[in-house]
């Protein structure tokens, strides 16, 4: 929460500042080529491939052997992916070409630009891939918290250092402000390592450089890694996709500029449910899972996946519907303001509401996902990935240029795929396994539904009213989101309460508790479908 919130925060920061004008566009696309491995790394491949064989070594070998496979690991990414950003550097021109091609004749000054902010923050892919490592480590040795407060540490850096170069130093060096946010990115990925070497190191773990590469726990871990990188990388290569449908887009009031950063506005807000619920419980549930994976205990296995896919529905299906009606005021009351205009306030928000139907799609892929590779099986990710991306192509093709819907079409098409993801993977895990109590999941997702839609009447009733009084000024949607949200809780509460939604305690219970051992609970009840 903590990590999102202040992630909102840091977006706010650069709203007000930069608005959603060139600066700013150029400035998502120097920062979102190499956040491309933060999925990638951070909440993927190396995480899922990593953590299941650190946890077997710590299980049946001993800590020496793991701490010597984390040191062979570490060394890895610092050559293989610091030689990446190298070359990234060099070939950010051509990236940059690649994924806004509306800008390299029609604009050619941001081109230009986002060519510079790219090449400036290429090393935080290296920064966060070994911040990846890291958080393995700690959440295989069940340590969440330091990990899970380390993305605060970078949103947190980034800004300040950000202001403080390209507003404090920036005019004296010569150094235009969104430079110096650049230059912010790259200290606070820093932030985010360094926040976390001193509970590795009290857990008995210290880098040493470590060269074999022919170790059979490293060979496994890159054979995992090779498809998993592809099965993680739909929804990130997704919004590559999509940039590049978005620098086409001539907005008849801004012209070239807005639809990409728009479109990030609306992610950002994304990353709150999705982190909080898509992430948080697929990093707590495959430790979990890849010790039951481990120890051949299947029914465990499923209990597990099962509690956890339950409780990311009951979180995430009432978040969306939120999401959809109080769009206009969550987007006033953080962004708008200074160089954001009500204008961004709307596009933005209309993206939002896009994006937000695929929000348990993306959260319930963050908990699948991991699981097929704790049962070392990467390519049913790997397939399903190269699937989607294919689709969201061509459905953006067809709603961006056919459809004429703009940017709301490329969210759309976002959200589709998402949802296709998990389709696909829950009935590929299903099949895997044996059932993964299908009917119980499907109870509950129709319960919850229900409980949402009296929580949309509610909080719809309440957020017009309120305008009504209050105008469209930034108090009102603060005071819109004051009374709607505790509204909104409390309906879906009494409501499901009522249905008798069995994940709903744990879902109020989850953050009180370490939720892993919560959601790798006794079971009850049989796997059904």
């Amino acid at each position: 929460m903590m990590s999102r919130v202040s992630g909102l925060v840091r977006e706010g920061v650069l709203s007000r500042l930069f608005g959603a004008g060139s600066a700013l566009d150029a400035f998502v696309v120097g920062f979102r080529i190499p956040n491309l491995t933060r999925d990638l790394f951070a909440e993927g491949a190396l995480s899922s491939a990593f953590v299941p064989t650190f946890v077997d070594y710590l299980q049946n070998r001993d800590k020496k052997e793991a701490a010597h496979l984390a040191n062979l690991v570490a060394t890895s990414i610092i050559v293989l992916v610091g030689a990446i950003c190298v070359l990234g550097v060099f070939i950010s021109p051509w990236l940059v070409g690649l994924v806004t091609p509306g800008w390299v004749n029609s604009a050619p000054e941001k081109y230009q630009q986002a060519v510079v902010l790219t090449q400036i923050m290429f090393p935080f892919l290296l920064l966060v891939a070994l911040a990846a490592q890291a958080m393995g480590i700690l959440n295989a040795l069940n340590q969440f918290a330091v990990p899970a407060f380390s993305s605060t540490w970078f949103n947190v850096g980034s800004v300040v250092a950000g202001i403080g170069i390209g507003f404090g130093l920036g005019p004296m060096l010569g150094i235009e402000p969104i430079v110096g946010m650049a230059i912010g990115v790259v200290i606070g990925g820093a932030m985010q390592l360094a926040w976390q070497l001193p509970s590795l190191w009290k857990a008995g773990f210290r880098y040493r450089p470590a060269f074999d590469f022919s170790h059979p726990g490293l060979r496994h871990i890159y054979r995992l890694m090779g498809p998993a990188i592809i099965g993680n990388a739909s929804v990130q290569i997704n919004v590559l996709v999509n940039t590049m449908f978005a620098s086409l887009i001539y907005d008849p009031v801004r012209g070239l500029d807005g639809p990409t950063a728009w479109l990030n506005y609306a992610f950002r807000f994304m990353q709150l449910p999705l982190g909080l619920f898509g992430v948080a419980i697929g990093t707590a549930t495959l430790p979990a899972i890849g010790r039951s994976a481990a120890s051949g205990d299947i029914d465990e296995f499923r209990e597990t996946l099962a509690r956890s896919l339950g409780l990311v529905f009951v979180l995430t299906v009432p978040a969306s519907v939120g999401l959809m009606i109080l769009g206009p005021s969550i987007v006033g009351a953080i962004y708008e303001g200074v160089e954001f205009q009500p204008y961004d306030t709307q596009q933005t928000a209309i993206a939002l509401s896009y994006y937000a139907i695929g929000l348990a799609g993306y959260a319930a892929v963050k908990v699948l996902a991991p699981a097929f590779y704790a049962l070392n099986d990467s390519r049913t990710p790997m397939w399903t990935s190269l699937g989607s991306i294919a689709i969201n192509a061509v459905m953006a093709w067809l709603l961006v240029r056919q459809f004429s819907m703009g940017h709301a079409g490329l969210a759309l098409s976002t959200s589709s795929v998402a949802l296709f993801s998990f389709l696909v993977l829950f009935f590929a895990m299903r099949t895997r396994i044996g059932g993964v109590y299908g009917r119980r999941m499907r109870s509950t997702v129709l319960k919850v539904a229900a409980g949402s839609v009296a929580m949309g009447a509610a909080i719809w009733l309440s957020t017009k009213g309120v305008h009504m009084v209050a105008g469209h000024r930034t108090f009102a949607s603060l005071l819109d989101l004051a009374v709607s949200i505790p509204i909104g809780l409390a309906v879906v509460y009494m409501v499901c309460r009522a249905l008798k939604v069995e994940e709903l305690e744990m879902a109020v219970k989850a953050f009180a508790g370490p939720l892993s051992r919560r959601l790798s609970g006794p079971g009850n009840g049989r796997a059904g479908e």
